[in-house]
Order: C-alpha cells, then sequence, then structure tokens
C-alpha cells in the first residue's frame, strides 16, 4: 500500500511553487509551541486540540525504527512509513498509522505547523485525521514528525493513473466528488471560521479501506480572509496547474479558487487526464484547453476515460461536465460557493 499526499507525491507532470522560505540556522528555529503561537490560524489554537503527543521511541517503535520495508511513500520534505501504535482508547488495541517524517533540519517546518494547527482542531469524515505529532532533536538537527490515520487505498490521482492496475468506475469516481465537496464545504462554510485549502489536487484526495475520500495535506492552508473582504493577497504556493487565474495573476486569494481547482478535478475525474500531460501531443497537453471543443452534448463522449468501458451515463457525465464548468468560470464573483457544488453533485447522484 501506498500512502501519497503533496509532500510526498510529486509528479513530473505538475509544476508545484512554494510561497515560503525555510531559516537553516538551528538557531532560527521557534518551538512548536511559539510557532502555534505565531500562527495565522492563532484563532484555531486558542480551541482544545486532542492531538498526541509521541516519543521518538514510541514512533521508531510503531515503524520498525523507520526501515525501508515500512517506508510507503517519498518526497520533497522526506518520507512516509506505515506503522502501528496502541489505541488509548483500547489499550490493547493497535491501530495502523502513517508517519510522516520530515528529514533535514527545519525542512518543510512551516507546513509541519500549519497542519498541528489546522488538523489539530477541525473534524470531519472527509479530512484525513491527524493522530498527533513529535519533534525529533539529534545530531543532524530537528526532524518534525506527523502520524495520520492510514488511508488504505492510496491516492484518487493513482487510480486515474494510466498506471493503474484498478481504475475508479464511474459511481464511485461520482462519489469521489461528493466526499471532496463536503470536506470542502465544511472547511469554507460550516465553521465559525473559514478556512481555504490552497492546494486541492487529486494527488490530496486520499481513500481509506472503505473507499471513502478524504482531503489530505494542509500545510499550505491559509485562513479566509477578514469579514467585509473578498480575499487575502499573498505569494502563489501550490500547484499550477490547479490554481485559479486570479490566484496565479494578482496573488488575491478565496475560497474561490478552491472552487476553481475542484473544477479542474471534475474534469480529471471524467477524462482520467491529468491537469498537464507533457507526454500527450501539444493540442493535448493541457486539460482545460483539450477538453473545450468536446464540451457539447454529442461530443463529450469522446473525452470520457476510455478505462470505463462505456459503463457510464452520458446524462450524469453531461451534469458533472456543467458542474465542472460552472466552478471554472474566470470571474470568481461568477463560480458558486461549495455549498451551492456539493447540492448540485448530490443532486446529481439522487437521479
Amino acid at each position: 500500500m501506498v500512502f501519497h499526499c503533496r509532500c510526498f507525491s510529486f509528479s513530473e507532470n505538475e509544476e508545484i511553487e512554494y510561497g515560503t522560505t525555510t531559516q537553516t540556522n538551528s538557531e532560527t528555529f521557534y518551538t512548536a509551541c511559539s510557532d502555534l503561537n505565531r500562527s495565522e490560524f492563532s484563532n484555531l489554537t486558542e480551541k482544545p486540540s486532542n492531538l498526541r503527543v509521541f516519543t521518538v521511541a514510541e514512533l521508531k517503535a510503531a515503524t520498525n525504527n523507520f526501515c525501508r520495508s515500512s517506508k510507503i511513500g517519498e518526497g520533497g520534505f522526506g518520507s512516509v512509513y506505515k506503522g502501528l501504535i496502541k489505541s488509548l482508547e483500547y489499550p490493547f488495541h493497535e491501530i495502523q498509522v502513517a508517519v510522516k517524517y520530515a528529514d533535514g533540519v527545519l525542512q518543510g517546518h512551516k507546513e509541519w505547523v500549519t497542519e498541528i494547527s489546522v488538523l489539530g482542531v477541525v473534524k470531519h469524515p472527509n479530512l484525513v485525521k491527524l493522530i498527533g505529532h513529535c519533534i525529533d532533536y539529534n545530531k543532524r538537527g530537528i526532524q518534525l514528525l506527523l502520524v495520520y490515520e492510514y488511508m488504505a487505498n492510496r491516492s484518487v490521482r493513482d487510480h486515474l493513473s494510466a498506471k493503474s492496475q484498478t481504475p475508479l468506475s464511474w459511481n464511485m469516481r461520482l462519489k469521489v466528488a461528493q466526499d471532496a465537496a463536503r470536506g470542502l464545504t465544511y472547511l469554507h462554510e460550516d465553521m465559525d471560521f473559514q478556512i481555504i485549502f490552497r492546494d486541492f489536487k487529486s494527488s490530496n484526495i486520499l481513500l481509506d479501506g472503505q473507499w471513502n475520500a478524504k482531503l489530505s495535506d494542509f500545510g499550505l492552508a491559509r485562513s479566509g480572509p477578514r469579514e467585509g473582504l473578498t480575499h487575502i493577497t499573498t505569494m502563489f504556493a501550490g500547484t499550477m496547474t490547479y490554481a485559479a487565474p486570479e490566484y496565479i495573476e494578482t496573488g488575491h486569494l478565496s475560497t474561490k479558487c478552491d472552487v476553481w481547482s475542484y473544477g479542474v478535478f471534475l474534469y480529471e475525474l471524467i477524462t482520467g487526464r491529468p491537469p498537464l500531460d507533457r507526454s500527450r501531443p501539444r493540442n493535448e497537453k493541457k486539460l482545460l484547453e483539450w477538453v473545450k471543443p468536446y464540451l457539447d452534448v454529442k461530443r463529450l463522449k469522446l473525452i470520457i476515460d476510455s478505462r470505463l468501458e462505456g459503463k457510464y451515463s452520458i446524462k450524469s457525465a453531461q451534469k458533472l461536465s456543467f458542474i465542472a464548468s460552472r466552478c471554472l468560470r474566470k470571474d470568481p464573483k461568477s463560480r458558486p460557493n461549495m455549498s451551492e457544488v456539493l447540492e448540485m453533485v448530490n443532486q446529481l447522484i439522487a437521479v
């Protein structure tokens, strides 16, 4: 099994840019407590957290000393290991976890803090559960660890990949669309504060053992604009091929940027193709440009993922394409809110 998230699953076809910098002098490192207090999510850190604080010894034991056979993912910020920890609720039971280990001094410390700030407080069935965290001070410097629930069925991107031996069925794709919309709606509208995911994409949507989809990797998340404002202005960070045009061009970030990313994702579900595929002919490399001529009723079936082998409802595909197109309107004010998107997806599945 492979656990994928933004930090640990990079595709050569994805353009990633980060708007954060990391100091390499350990003397400049803020402790977890001071970092959390300085975090823009300070309104969250005031709320009670149920996160477990692990020792390095506990996590070494859980992962067989981070041995190679326990490794289930690797990427820009280190490695992910599968492990077993004791349940606090049932002391004689063990639960499977994924341990994200950031190698090197201060590697990804801001993302580590943000993950704790957000996932330590927010709870939803369609968000990956963060179980706990750990800081390891050793001769190499400071290593940062996060412990998540284990997601047995990998990422949605894995199953949409041409290399996948288990392509998602059409009904499963609709369920994934619904689960993801539920997660984003919760972040945007269902709390007394607003969170912008900022890096919504198929590799950050993981599937558990029952094939429920959950949003993962909140290292780039930002709190929403203050009341009365439509957006915040910030340096770009995220995945370029999923990013809304206004965010790329002006740095204006709002929940409507997540809505745009969701629209890109819907066309990914429909076609099975990533947003950018450099291996294809020039006019097919960029997904959103390639699909444009095929969005009428008669031609849509020409771009639906061939691995579905015709096992889908064309009416359902048309409606999903319509929802995607609404999410991808250039003017962010013209895009629906995620609650409206969720309602449209719910109605589609109910038919």
